[in-house]
Parts: structure tokens; sequence; C-alpha cells
């Protein structure tokens, strides 16, 4: 039985409310879980106190005896330093300007320097 530490959604319509839950990997996202470790709440600002709530001590307990957490849950707890932060790989930029917008870009920024 695989464990994860992840989000299972609450609250209503358009008003997100997560509840950080370690469940078994087969179960479904809202379905059963065995503990719950905390909160996650969306909605508030990001440098608000209550954001993110989570219950150290059941965390370590269950990252010791084998849970993986979700790369979402895994960010929650390096910010907290409850575990490493993990890496993402750079993603691509597809806003970005393509080729051509660059040498006119690169080429405009040499006439105004000149």
């Amino acid at each position: 039985m695989g464990l994860k530490i992840r989000l299972a959604r609450a609250g209503a319509k358009k008003r997100p409310y997560y509840h950080i839950v370690v469940a078994d990997s087969r179960s479904p996202r809202d379905g059963r879980f065995i503990e719950r470790l905390g909160s996650y709440n969306p909605m508030l600002p990001s440098d608000h106190a209550e954001r993110v709530r989570l219950f150290d001590e059941r965390l370590r307990h269950w990252l010791s005896v084998g849970a993986v957490a979700t790369d979402r849950v895994a960010k929650f707890l390096g910010k907290a330093g409850l575990a490493p932060m993990p890496v993402f790989p750079e993603q691509p930029k597809q806003s970005a300007p393509k080729k051509r917008a660059q040498e006119r870009a690169a080429a405009a920024a040499a006439a105004a320097n000149a």
C-alpha cells in the first residue's frame, strides 16, 4: 500500500478549501483517507498565517513511515522546513518572444545605444 500526503478538496463552489491528508494512493482525491494533517486555504493572501496550517509532529511521523508528498504539498513542507524544498525543472516560456522578435529587439537596443 503506497501512502501519499496530498490535498483533498472541500469548500463550496468557487470557494476552494483543501485538507492536507495522508491516504492510500489508490483512493480517490476526495475519498477515504487515513488522517488529516493540516489545511490549505487558497482564498487567503499568500502572507496570511492561516493560509497553510500543518500538524508538524504527525507530518514527521508519516514521512518517517514512508509516505510521499505530492508536488504541491512538498512545496508547503519545504517552506515550513519539514522536508527539503523540491527542485522543479525550468518550465518553457511559451510567451517569450520568438527568434525574429528577439532579433528586432536586439537591433533596436543596438540602435539606441549607438
